[in-house]
């Protein structure tokens, strides 16, 4: 027979002849016998982390095999005593399983304790506690004998950037387009009355995006980079954006992506060789970084933005942090930038941008530059300026004298297509054989999805002036960022009137995030309960509100400071609302904890 004992002795530890060793996981594989197991003696015979325990008597021998993983590099001795102990244990565990079949049970292989430690601790903020916690509250609402128990009737979830699952709608003229590419050519673009339905302008560009598909349509896979097309595409409109030459760019240096996380996963998994492979990211931080970062084993190096002055770069800042970390050890070989920024909705200006490429060519640094809300400026005095143009406007690119990779993505701006996944990554400078390197990573995903494929390709190149939908497909896009415009100003005005909140203007992007002072008795409760004040904060704005909010404390901020991120996506009038109701329980919650 076969069985399985085990949870007798997980977590055993025991010291003998003053060495410390843990059972922390061990499994016993009992092979061919019925015989009893009495008074064994027993050795213990270490290889490799493989233990092997023979245990045997006059009637018989019996091996026992289980794997041991050592909380430290220790030399194991057992006495006699203790192994004697040890082995009449798993002796009588043995014998029970053999004469019991009930008592048998089934271990699971992959559990907490053995499956990937980088994985289990990582931790990603935006879909966590409070969000989960928040589902849990819909999923009650949608219940007409729970719905009264809660002085609210639906969550408003300003958790995430996801535009369109709070009431923004779709871009007409990209979504005209995606449905004819994906209809076979005689229900579709072919079809006697496609005409009458759709514009003209939308037909033809269903036809150039089929042939660029290899007039395969939507359902195949593509070039692991994405259609030379589609790539080519790219290249025009950062060559148009920053004022290059046509044919600067190259399509060879665009990788199309799921959205832009995907080519930020594929950077960082190739920048982080091992354990002291450091990364410098903002603090706040978008928690991509630090649970990426985490998962690959990487160290963070964190770098903090001034709030009091906008939430802008200073670059005596940078040099400490990067001091630091070398003091410690750490390989920093990268640099990463959001702007505008996530979570802090700052805009950075021109010379900022260029500091900030200086210092990654003078240290060496790889740059990653997360623009993904470059067309999400609202500041009247704000401007997007990418990193790329910097590399260009100081020579840096042609002297080769910068590593840098942008992204770009069709989840944010005015189209908010998150559902898509559609994105892309340019590599600037890089020694072609880590081209390549990244060509074999992206090629053993085979590609990204093709609609979102398809949806970049709609994004950087629109209709223009003279089709039939430009104008509005214009004034569609012109609608939209109006209206985040004035729900940037709602939201930030509004929490800076809130005695206790302060919260820096909103030049962009699509969150605020303020600040919150929490009373003593809101920090000695959350510190006996294991949580952080800000997530006792989102957990009681949630309850008595609604309204789901991410603590600040999942994006990483000064020791002291409390707040949390909220986007401003849902409408106007809700967004007037959540500023209200945060007010009152703002009000609530420091009489309760007072």
């Amino acid at each position: 027979f076969s069985l399985s004992v085990f949870g007798r002795y997980i977590n055993r530890c025991s010291k003998t002849e003053n060495t410390v060793y843990c059972m922390h996981y061990c499994t016993f594989l009992c092979l061919k016998t019925s015989l009893p197991v009495t008074e064994p003696e027993g050795l213990l015979i270490v290889s490799n982390n493989i233990f092997s325990i023979r245990i045997w008597n006059t009637n018989m021998k019996l091996r026992i095999m289980f794997r041991l993983t050592l909380l430290s590099a220790v030399t194991l001795r057992v006495s006699a005593s203790t192994a004697s102990n040890f082995f009449k244990g798993a002796a009588s565990s043995i014998s029970t399983a053999a004469t019991d079949p009930e008592s048998h049970q089934h271990e699971k292989r992959l559990t907490e304790q053995s499956m990937c430690q980088n994985l289990r601790h990582m931790e990603y903020a935006v879909r966590g506690k409070v969000v989960i916690k928040a589902d849990e509250i819909n999923q009650k609402l949608q219940n007409p004998n729970e719905k009264s128990s809660f002085p609210f009737d639906h969550i408003v979830y300003t958790n995430i950037g996801n535009p369109h699952s709070v009431g923004q709608k779709p871009l007409t003229w990209p979504r005209q387009v995606m449905a004819l590419v994906d209809l076979t050519d005689e229900v579709g673009v072919n079809h006697p009355l496609a005409k009458k339905l759709f514009p003209q302008d939308a037909i033809e560009r269903a036809r150039l995006i089929k042939k660029g598909l290899g007039d395969h349509g939507s359902g195949a896979y593509t070039h692991s980079q994405g259609p030379l097309m589609f790539r080519e595409e790219i290249c025009r409109f950062i060559e148009k954006r920053d004022g290059l030459e046509e044919g600067d760019i190259n399509p060879n240096n665009i990788f199309m992506t799921n959205g832009a996380s995907s080519g930020i996963e594929m950077i960082l998994n190739a920048l982080i060789a091992d354990s002291t492979s450091g990364v410098m990211i903002p603090i706040p931080q978008y928690p991509i970084y630090s649970a990426t970062i985490d998962h690959n084993g990487g160290q963070k190096v964190g770098y903090y933005l001034d709030e009091k002055n906008g939430w802008d770069m200073n670059l005596q800042e940078l040099e400490r942090a990067l001091k630091d970390a070398k003091k410690k050890g750490i390989d920093v070989n990268s640099f990463v930038l959001i702007n505008p920024g996530n979570p802090t909705g700052q805009v950075l200006d021109k010379a900022a941008i260029q500091d900030i490429v200086r210092f990654c060519s003078k240290h060496n640094l790889v740059l990653l530059a997360d623009e993904v809300y470059q067309e999400n400026v609202y500041g009247t005095k704000a401007e997007f300026y990418s990193c790329r143009r910097a590399a260009r406007d100081l020579g840096l690119d042609k002297a080769d004298a910068i590593e840098l990779v942008s992204f770009h993505s069709t989840s944010k701006g005015l189209f908010g297509e998150c559902g898509r996944r559609g994105g892309y990554m340019e590599l600037c400078g890089f020694d072609p054989a880590i081209r390549d390197q990244m060509y074999k990573l992206a090629s053993s995903h085979l590609c990204s999805n093709v609609p979102g494929q398809i949806m970049t390709s709609l994004m950087v190149n629109g209709p223009k002036e003279g089709d039939v939908s430009y104008k509005s497909h214009e004034k569609e896009k012109k609608d939209i960022f109006e209206s985040l415009q004035k729900r940037a100003r709602i939201v930030s005005d509004g929490f800076n009137k809130i005695p206790g909140f302060s919260c820096q203007p909103v030049q962009g992007a699509m969150y605020c995030f303020p600040k919150v002072t929490m009373p003593s008795g809101a920090i000695e409760f959350a510190k006996a309960n294991g949580i952080t004040p800000d997530t006792l904060y989102a957990i009681s704005l949630l309850e008595s509100t609604g309204i789901c909010v991410v603590p600040a404390s999942g994006f990483g901020q000064e020791k002291g400071r409390y707040g949390f991120r909220t986007t401003f996506l849902p409408s106007e009038d809700e967004m007037v609302k959540v500023v209200d109701k945060v007010s009152k329980h703002y009000t609530e919650f420091c009489e309760k904890f007072k």
